[in-house]
């Protein structure tokens, strides 16, 4: 987008520097720069907000700055050469916007940008009405197992952060949060698979950063969405956004309800081996699981502005979840011919309250035209309550009956600070520095008793006590440099983690306590190398670490079966990794990456077979090392005015080895294809056609993973005079999103398949009120502006 200028020995460069209200980069803001009222030449701004104009003749210039959402903007007049080689202007907002509207109204469903993959939710007509976790499941590079771990771009070990802050929650518990949290709450969700110094070092795979919904337009504005769905269960999901903007002061009120009757139809079959390899004994599991959830959050906060150069603000919110469920599962013991020889039938139903609360203080302070600092408190309390009651009867003539149940509360409380300082150096350098420390404190109970001669008894066998507490020291910078071509960031962080556990003793089992102290260096960086207008490669490389989180640390039972429990590991070790990857993009049409990755003390689950009493242990442990060697390509193309479509394959080749009764190695290659389109039907109409496909795939030493995959449709329109939208979807169309396996352990093995209530018809409803403004004719004709009318919601 420039105009033919020719360049002569006298010509020479100059920048202006883009920022929004809140300081800022004005990502994608059109700068013009004009003589004597005509234009010359025309950027695009960068993702720091920098217009760089190279080669501009001597001679008197102004700018014009245009940016979706903001006031068009003129400077004054510069006369080059000068003393003023660069320059900043800020934004101001467009007073009629409605900012819901200007974030989802024209991006598309998924973004490539550098170092990131974004999903705008709203654009996706599909998301509407789904879990956050649903949403995760189709998205480009992301694949969820079976007990709701996430990998990315093939790698296991993700940090899942909500609006740049970490959940300090893994596993059944983060499962429960994502899979209760609907997208309706979500704007965008970003995949950074190589993070800088800035961000934490955890998560081995990168991060997961989810953006909930914020507004700070000026005036009173909001948004309200309410859903049905219906697969063979219902569900809804609803969400309140509210903003209010006067003067100096903004305020937001965010409130969301959501409602689920879920299933899940689990079959698994274990067979034990003899010392020959012949089949002993078989154990047929088939299972079955219904419940409710309910889930209320509310997130509200105030932003207050001291100055044009500083804001303060605080945030609060909260979430309440309601799990309820009523679980069957025949447990029948199979002799090698098959033929049964006793069974047990197990009612299970348990009773789980996550509850959490948090805030946060926040201050942005614009020291200087090339200095800004960024101070953050946060204080988290998380109190989850599980309770459970196991009835085993066998079924045989004069069979028993066995009754038991347990009650596990945990309390989780989290304060954390940081401070991040940035100074522009030039036109084009800056450099960044900051600190962070977190504080977390768990006390984790688990009681277990046994119904003996009518009178409940505690199982001191199965009940513990844990006590924790972690704390994280972290102390970073880094410096970014453009040269010519060639762009360059290097960073340093270095993490200092320091843990003590203790497993308070009964009458059984004794006191045991375990404490451990390490600090690591976590370098990382990027070396970027713009060819030409069309072509860019950048060369990444990074270290991250996975720390055990404590429930992979407390030693406790868990029972999920009369033969099945799972349990900790007290010696499990940090994992560490190095990941590199090579990346070309054309244009914003096509993204090719290349990766490498080595990781140590690798996490994997562990199948512990107890033979003698037909047990299975599921724990964690370090087995060794992996390899993955990826390659992705994604393709971001409009074929004609009213079709659009996104779409990437992930390669990746894995190879685990460890040891775990025997020595392991096993390897796999594995392909995740991700396609969305959406088309422009009859003018109103905006549709959608989207789907994924895994190949087989391997995320621990013992467990292969079978081909899975999911169809989704959809379909919106703007209604009630374009303030309100339409959605109806379906999910899962051909019900083929199940979650099937092979699991090898010392001296048995097991194939499960587990299929959920995934083929889900939705319809949702958005409508919005207060001042908002009418998008601007773009170039793609009425189908781009149609498509831009309905992508929000």
């Amino acid at each position: 987008m420039a105009f033919c200028q020719p360049k002569t020995d006298n010509a020479l460069d100059f920048s202006l520097t883009v920022v929004n209200e809140r300081l800022q980069p004005a990502d994608g803001a059109t700068v013009k720069l004009l003589k004597d009222d005509k234009p010359v030449k025309a950027v695009v701004a960068n993702i720091k907000g920098i217009a760089l104009f190279k080669n501009v003749q001597p001679g008197a210039y102004a700018f014009v700055i245009t940016y979706t959402g903001y006031k068009s903007q003129s400077t004054h007049v510069y006369t080059l050469p000068g003393k003023v080689k660069s320059d900043s202007i800020r934004l101001q907002q467009a007073s009629t916007l409605l900012q819901q509207v200007n974030i989802t109204s024209h991006a598309p469903a998924v973004e490539m940008k550098q170092g990131r993959t974004v999903l705008n939710i709203d654009a996706s007509v599909t998301n509407a009405g789904s879990t956050v976790l649903e949403v995760l499941e189709k998205s480009p590079g992301v694949t969820v197992d079976r007990n709701g771990g996430i990998s990315l771009q093939g790698k296991a070990g993700v940090l899942v952060t909500i609006d740049d802050k970490p959940t300090y929650l893994s596993g059944a518990d983060l499962n429960n949060l994502l899979s209760s949290m609907s997208s309706s709450q979500v704007s965008q969700i970003e995949l950074i698979a190589n993070p800088t110094a800035k961000y934490d070092a955890s998560g081995n795979a990168g991060i997961i950063n989810i953006k909930t919904k914020k507004n700070r337009q000026k005036g009173f504005n909001g948004s309200f969405t309410t859903g049905a769905a219906q697969g063979v269960y219902p569900k809804s999901a609803n969400s309140l956004v509210l903003n209010y903007r006067t003067g100096k002061i903004n305020t937001f009120f965010n409130y969301n309800l959501n409602y689920v009757q879920y299933l899940t139809d689990l079959y698994a079959l274990r067979k034990y081996y003899d010392a020959t390899g012949a089949v002993a004994a078989m154990l047929r599991q088939p299972s079955f699981f219904k419940g409710t959830v309910t889930n209320h959050s509310i997130k509200t906060g105030i932003d207050y502005y001291i100055s044009p150069n500083t804001t303060i603000g605080m945030v609060l919110s909260g979430t309440a979840i309601h799990r309820k469920g009523d679980n069957t599962a025949t447990a029948t013991w199979l002799d090698p011919a098959g033929l049964a020889d006793s069974a047990i039938l197990t009612d299970n139903k348990n009773d789980n309250h996550f509850k959490n609360g948090a805030i946060n203080l926040n201050l942005r302070h614009n020291i200087s035209a090339t200095q800004d600092l960024a101070v953050d408190f946060d204080y988290l309390r998380y109190n989850l309550q599980s309770e459970q009651d196991f009835d085993n009867k066998l079924l045989a003539p004069g069979g028993y009956t066995e009754l038991s149940r347990g009650n596990i509360p945990t309390g989780i409380n989290i304060a954390s600070g940081k401070a991040d300082y940035t100074l522009k150096i030039g036109e084009t350098g800056s450099v960044q520095a900051g600190v962070r420390s977190s504080y977390s404190k768990t006390d984790n109970l688990a009681a277990y008793q046994n119904l003996t001669g009518g009178q409940w008894v505690d199982d001191n066998s199965k009940s513990n006590h844990f006590l924790y507490k972690e704390n994280i020291n972290a102390v970073y910078s880094s410096i970014e440099r453009k040269y010519n071509k060639f762009t360059m960031q290097g960073g340093l962080r270095y993490e200092y983690t320091s843990y003590k556990a203790n497993q308070l003793g009964n009458a059984v089992q004794k006191d045991s306590a375990f404490l451990r102290n390490y600090g690591e260096f976590f370098p990382s960086g990027y070396v970027s190398y713009q060819a030409d207008s069309s072509n860019n490669f950048t060369l990444t490389a990074g270290r991250r670490i996975d720390r055990p989180v404590f429930q992979n640390l407390n030693p406790f039972y868990f029972i999920i079966n009369k033969y099945t429990y799972q349990t900790g590991n007290p010696y499990l070790l940090p994992q560490f990794s190095w990941n590199f990857e090579l990346s070309h993009q054309y244009k914003n049409l096509l993204t090719t990456t290349l990766s490498y990755t080595n990781i140590q003390n690798y996490f994997s689950q562990l199948f512990l077979n107890d033979a003698a009493k037909g047990i299975l242990l599921y724990t964690q442990g370090n087995v060794g090392h992996t390899y993955n060697i990826g390659a992705s390509e994604a393709v971001s193309v409009s074929p004609v005015s009213w079709w659009s479509v996104t779409a990437q394959a992930t390669f990746n080749h894995k190879q685990l080895r460890g040891f775990n009764g025997n020595n392991y190695t096993s390897q796999v290659n594995q392909l995740n294809l991700s396609a969305n389109n959406q088309f422009t039907i009859f003018k109103d109409y905006t549709a959608e056609i989207s789907g994924f496909y895994t190949t087989r795939a391997r995320n621990d030493v013992q467990e292969l993973l079978y081909p899975t995959g999911q169809l989704s449709a959809g379909i919106a329109r703007p209604v009630l005079k374009k303030k309100g939208t339409l959605k109806l979807s379906i999910r899962d169309i051909l019900y083929t999103n199940a979650m099937e396996g092979f699991t090898s352990f010392p001296n048995a093995t097991e194939y499960f398949k587990i299929m959920r209530d995934s083929r889900v018809f939705t319809l949702t409803f958005t409508y919005r009120f207060g001042k908002t403004y009418k998008t601007a004719k773009r170039s793609g004709g009425s189908a781009a502006e149609e498509m831009e009318r309905v992508g929000n919601g």
